[in-house]
């Protein structure tokens, strides 16, 4: 390039009467506006636009910040970069300052999640895992200090470089929210407004403290394992449920599920007591006068009827630390194969000391499959 072409070029650029910039994105936060060599004409014309801020930057120092408007750039609209620069009695001559356009409107929809699960620690279930996402919203609170610790010499600053160290300190804090707030886990779920207004209390001054408001931040989800759902799911059934009728509707489904099994002993014994419940309703279907004979005939067997039964032995369990019962023999057979209880499970009946292992009780031995006679003598 010839020593013409330079002086031509340096003259096209130099004196620049309108200092402004039209954003046509939709995620630039901070534009630096391009001229030859940073100077800019006195009394050029600055126009800053609704939803933008100006800043003017001398040699690494914040010097002004304009705010939307136009204005004449001369010393009396310059203050702190005339107070920089040492001019005493006006200046007359192009000036050196670097202008960057800062975006001031609201940036809505950012995404946040936890990359890795979060760990806390429950009374009940023990050290459990967590993860959580959501949406955020900013904007720039503090356009100097935002262009001084953020953004230094970067000609086109977007909201995509300043994503991840918004993300990374999101998770960090929410980490520390959630740690302190000690919840019953299935809560944290339950209460994300809550939990989204407290962590963006706890965030706010750490966005404050380089320029930028957190203006919106939301918990859309808290997600656990899916065998951690099903227990909480389940405790909080049992906790609502007495324990004696949980007991008794597992044991009814367990015969239920017995007397479906044809193949088995189980199946045909339930099938027998069908059978008998059977023949009962017949007989109740009988014509009247069949009804009265046996009525009769009841009436003159009356005398020489036997003494009752002796009553079934009824038995106690221990179960999650809480007494239940009374069930039958059968009953509590019933209990063990399905394995509402086991061999170490706690039993009392009447007449025994104290309360004893199943395995220790003699009759109910039989449950835990030894049928093998003694050896012969």
């Amino acid at each position: 390039m010839s020593l013409f072409n330079k002086i031509k070029e340096k003259l096209s650029h130099e004196f620049i009467d309108i200092v402004e910039w039209l954003d046509y994105t939709d995620d630039t936060i901070a534009h630096r506006f391009e001229r030859y060599q940073n100077e800019i004409k006195n009394g050029a014309k600055l126009i800053v636009r609704e939803g933008q801020t100006a800043v003017f930057i001398n040699e690494g120092q914040l010097a002004d910040v304009f705010t939307p408007g136009t204005y004449d750039l001369t010393t009396q609209n310059l203050p702190i970069l005339s107070t920089l620069k040492g001019w005493k009695y006006g200046f007359n001559s192009p000036f050196k300052a670097e202008v960057y356009f800062v975006n001031t409107h609201l940036f809505t929809d950012e995404k946040w999640g936890t990359k890795n699960p979060i760990t806390l620690n429950d009374d009940r279930f023990g050290l459990v895992e967590i993860r959580a996402f959501g949406t955020y919203a900013f904007k720039i609170a503090d356009p100097g200090k935002f262009i001084i610790d953020i953004v230094g010499t970067d000609n086109n600053f977007t909201n995509f470089e300043i994503n991840e160290h918004l993300k990374s300190l999101i998770a960090t804090r929410f980490t520390d929210t959630v740690g302190e707030a000690n919840l019953p886990i299935e809560l944290y779920a339950a209460n994300t407004t809550e939990l989204s207004e407290t962590c963006q209390e706890v965030m706010q001054p750490e966005f404050m403290g380089v320029g930028i408001s957190l203006e919106r931040f939301y918990i859309e989800n808290v997600s656990m394992p899916e065998e951690l759902k099903k227990e909480i799911f389940e405790y909080s059934r049992i906790d609502k449920l007495d324990l004696d009728k949980l007991t008794k509707f597992k044991t009814a489904k367990a015969i239920e599920a017995a007397a479906l099994n044809e193949g088995g002993t189980a199946g045909a014994g339930m099938g027998m007591g069908m059978g008998f419940v059977l023949a009962q309703q017949m007989g109740g279907m009988m014509s009247p006068q069949m009804g009265g004979q046996q009525a009769m005939q009841q009436q003159q067997a009356a005398g020489a009827m036997p003494p009752p039964m002796p009553q079934a032995v009824q038995y106690y369990y221990a179960l999650n630390g809480t007494q239940a019962g009374p069930v039958g023999f059968a009953q509590l057979q019933s209990l063990f194969a399905s394995r509402s209880i086991n061999k170490e499970t706690l039993v009392w009946k009447a007449g025994m000391d104290g309360w004893k292992a199943l395995k220790d009780v003699e009759e109910l031995k039989g449950f835990l499959g030894s049928n093998t006679p003694p050896p012969l003598p």
